[in-house]
């Protein structure tokens, strides 16, 4: 069955690739994608995603414009030094005008069965948040979230305890903690083994050498710049951790994702604290923690030989 996926994305080089894969395959369905800041300001997300929609020839996805400061009201800040300066790499897309619609559009989509759809969610949550301020009973409705965030026993890589998405804005993710229902967090301590190495990019590169896709030729300087930027800052790192897309994959192969029902909290308290995920293990959990599912381990063998699958693939072949 073809999954129907909305699309939340500040999109840098991670959610590249992720929307990248989803365009490759036929089993997901890419019904919207809201353009969030992060990564890259709001802006510069719509300028990403329309350049992908148009390399892809996936012109009809509507896009949606998302948050563009935090709920918390602090300055936003992007990271050029990891995701170039427009967001993919060393990459400046040409500018593509392709219809943007107001975020309150986003409720009225044709063809959504609210039952049937998967809101992912790659980097802050303040547009999920706010979706859920103006219109709670819809998104109640949705069948599942699934959300990159957090970190859980592991160190922070914005500050000692904080990952990126819960820290810059702890506030929406608090909201979303306590509030979505079937929801699925996908934390930095698993997302950081989630590496796509030289070696599977080269390989990719020089399958679409040959096919001259497009969409294929961007994925070596984006994730070569990308290893680039995490060799410095982790040392010894065998490839590029593409944080964002183990949220899809996991959709894809959820029994190749290691679950546990957690009770846990973000922290909105201004301090050395701010916006940290905590979990609480013991016997008897804090009731006013939420209990969702957290990923702690995934089958890194299967996630390889999946991408190489999906990627080298001719898209402009027809379908067997």
């Amino acid at each position: 069955m073809v999954k129907q996926v909305l699309l939340f994305t500040d999109l840098g080089i991670d959610d590249a690739f992720t929307m990248l894969y989803i365009l490759f395959r036929k089993d997901i369905q890419l019904v919207g994608i809201v353009a969030d800041y992060g990564n890259v300001t709001r802006d510069k997300a719509v300028w990403n995603i329309n350049y992908l929609k148009y390399i892809t020839g996936r012109q009809e996805i509507p896009v949606f414009l998302g948050a563009s400061i935090p709920l918390t009201g602090i300055g936003v800040e992007t990271f050029p030094e990891v995701h170039g300066e427009a967001g993919l790499g060393p990459i400046i897309p040409p500018k593509i005008n392709y219809p943007v619609s107001p975020f309150s559009e986003m409720y009225h989509m044709k063809n959504i069965d609210l039952e049937n759809l998967t809101i992912i969610n790659l980097g802050r949550l303040s547009s999920l948040a706010t979706a859920f301020v103006l219109n709670l009973e819809s998104m109640e409705n949705v069948k599942e979230y699934i959300c990159m965030g957090g970190a859980f026993f592991y160190p922070g890589n914005v500050t000692a305890v904080a990952e990126a998405n819960f820290h810059l804005d702890p506030y929406a993710a608090n909201l979303i903690v306590q509030y979505a229902k079937n929801l699925t967090i996908i934390p930095l301590n698993v997302t950081q083994h989630a590496i796509v190495t030289p070696e599977m990019v080269n390989q990719i590169n020089e399958f679409h050498q040959v096919t001259q896709d497009p969409a294929g030729l961007i994925i070596k300087p984006m994730l070569d710049y990308y290893y680039n930027f995490y060799s410095k800052s982790n040392p010894g790192i065998e490839g590029s951790p593409i944080h964002d897309f183990l949220t899809v994959w996991y959709l894809l192969h959820p029994n190749a994702v290691g679950l546990s029902k957690v009770p846990i909290k973000v922290i909105p308290d201004q301090g050395e604290g701010f916006g940290q995920s905590i979990a609480d293990l013991r016997a008897t959990p804090d009731p006013k923690y939420k209990t969702h599912s957290v990923a702690f381990q995934f089958d890194y063998e299967l996630f390889k030989n999946d991408i190489m699958n999906t990627f080298l693939t001719n898209r402009f072949l027809p379908s067997k």
